[in-house]
């Protein structure tokens, strides 16, 4: 134990310096005075969380521990922690900033977001921890054949665990760089540095426990925010509406649908990845794996989606609430030059609305409180993030495939905390490059390639007999890559990132080709496969259904 503290001291004086060192280097007057409220009650909630890793660390006795909590969670835990896993900095900061920026069509997201669940409570949950063990892949993988499946669903995972992240590492830097007064690069390093901490010693249990705080946190400031922009505008909605489009910039145009998403192509893409991206997000599908049994499964998603249904109804609150305290009040904005015209931006970009109208309703305390919470809720998602991404490294691919099962629980969780370390320093560098991105639209991309690679191939494997490990691998990586690929050559990177006059593809989310591409190449692959192998995968779907079904044969809790 003496190792871990070592090691979480050297973190925090490096943490500490890393402030000191880019005032320094910096040089620049800060945008507002320092908020020393917010600092206090930041480094409260560091340190606070970092003893929930040291104590976790005592847990870890195994790969179960660290992967599932040793599978010891309750339902209602559970659901409260993947409501904190899923109420990430798109939501609460990226929401809110566009329904700040848009008006109405903001609230897309939080609807596209929440509708996901019943497909989880009703299709996956139950069937999932009936069937897996520590990750998606094994229920993927179940009755197919190991290696190509479990490649396949490393790939996924991965991919969408590194575009999620980004938009975490993006919120959670321009916050601290607000209130630090901190360099962007430094901002986002001392949130990779955290990051790597939490998961390397104290695996899923800590994590869980870190979400599990911050849900309560933020549920309570979200809650506490919105009641203040509802008492201004005396409890009516409309009077908030009305307030809101007298001081918008856009008028009655931000009541209006087409502020956000312009045609109608990208509306139902974007619909389509938020609905069935969220039954192939790795680091919540992983979370079924910590309860004890379907039942709690179930109750997890129950009570999971209640908590993320009330919060998003928050959030869209408070995006209103911000046009109407914030738009024509100059504290909240600062000159700068751009195309060499002077222009009024928002401090720290509108990213950060949610916090300035903390400080708006609240004072500098409460902005303190919802600081620290926003940089709570980025710290429980990229630690799920990390957890997921690491496990299918180490388990899917090094244990499974490279290993053939022989490795050691020892040299799995050396893989596991190596991956960390590289997925920790990966975060940095693409959260640096995205900066300027919004964080609720970086997600719709993780969500377009999880609704495009994994949710396909989950289903078919758990539903249709006729899957084969041919049909499974070619129709999930068709969905993955080209949603990838489409993603290059979009608007958002192609453009925004790499500088190009015009988009190659001109859609902001391939969901609407890339998830019907993936089922049917699936499918077209399966029923034209009549090797031996295809064969045994269609044999051994009838055990795979009974067991989804019932949860016979699972002998005992070490086997789920």
């Amino acid at each position: 134990m003496t190792q871990y503290k070592k090691y979480a001291l050297y973190g925090l004086l490096a943490l500490t310096g890393a402030f000191a060192q880019a005032d320094a280097l910096t040089g620049e007057v800060k945008k507002q005075s320092v908020n020393m409220s917010a600092i206090i009650m930041f480094f409260i909630f560091v340190a606070a969380t970092l003893y929930i890793t040291f104590w976790a660390a005592k847990q870890n006795k195994s790969t179960k521990d660290f992967y599932t909590a040793g599978g010891g969670i309750s339902g209602f835990k559970n659901g409260l922690a993947i409501a904190g896993d899923y109420m990430s900095a798109a939501s609460f900061l990226g929401i809110s900033a566009m329904v700040y920026t848009t008006g109405y069509d903001g609230l897309i997201y939080s609807t596209g977001f929440l509708v996901g669940w019943p497909i989880v409570l009703f299709l996956i949950a139950e069937r999932l921890r009936n069937l897996g063990k520590y990750t998606f892949a094994d229920v993927a993988a179940y009755r197919l054949k190991q290696k190509p499946v479990r490649l396949f669903a490393a790939s996924g995972t991965l991919l969408v665990v590194i575009i999620y992240l980004i938009a975490q590492m993006v919120g959670a830097g321009k916050l601290i760089q607000l209130l630090f007064g901190l360099d962007y690069m430094y901002a986002v390093m001392i949130v990779g540095v955290l990051m790597v901490m939490y998961v390397l010693f104290g695996g899923m249990l800590a994590t869980t426990w870190v979400q599990i705080i911050k849900a309560v946190m933020l549920l309570s400031g979200a809650t506490f925010m919105a009641l203040m922009v509802l008492k201004v505008a005396n409890f009516s909605p409309e009077v908030m509406f009305t307030e809101a489009v007298a001081v918008h910039p856009k008028g009655d145009d931000i009541m209006s649908p087409g502020g956000l998403v312009k045609n109608p192509i990208d509306a139902l893409s974007l619909g389509l990845a938020l609905m069935f991206g969220t039954a192939g997000l790795p680091h919540i599908l992983m979370r079924f794996f910590t309860v004890k049994d379907a039942k709690q499964a179930r109750k997890s998603v129950f009570v999971a989606t209640g908590f993320i249904g009330y919060f998003y109804i928050l959030t869209f609150i408070i995006g209103f609430g911000a046009i109407m305290f914030l738009t024509k009040n100059p504290n909240f904005f600062e000159e700068i030059t751009k195309d060499g015209a002077p222009v009024m931006q928002m401090i720290g970009g509108t990213n950060m609305a949610a916090v300035h109208l903390s400080q708006a309703v609240g004072g500098d305390l409460f902005m303190g409180f919802i600081s620290a919470v926003a940089f709570a809720t980025i710290l429980a998602v990229v630690a799920g993030l990390t957890l997921s991404g690491a496990s299918a490294v180490s388990h899917d691919l090094y244990a499974t495939v490279i290993k053939k099962g022989q490795a050691t629980q020892a040299e799995e969780l050396k893989m596991s905390r190596l991956t960390t370390l590289v997925l920790g320093v990966l975060a940095i560098f693409l959260g640096i490059a995205f900066e300027n991105q919004n964080v609720a639209y970086m997600v719709g991309l993780a969500f377009a390639l999880a609704a495009s690679g994994n949710f396909p191939i989950l289903v078919l494997s758990m539903f249709w007999k006729g899957l084969t490990t041919r049909g499974a691998v070619v129709g999930g990586f068709s969905g993955l890559l080209v949603a990838a690929l489409l993603i290059v050559l979009g608007p958002t990177v192609w453009v925004s990132v790499l500088h190009h006059d015009a988009p190659i593809f001109p859609y902001g989310n391939p969901a609407i080709f890339t998830i019907p591409l993936a089922f049917i190449m699936a499918w077209i692959v399966s029923v034209t496969d009549n090797s031996a192998q295809a064969v045994q995968d269609r044999a051994g779907f009838e055990a795979q259904y009974v067991r989804s079904m019932t949860g016979i044969g699972i002998t005992d809790a070490s086997d789920h």
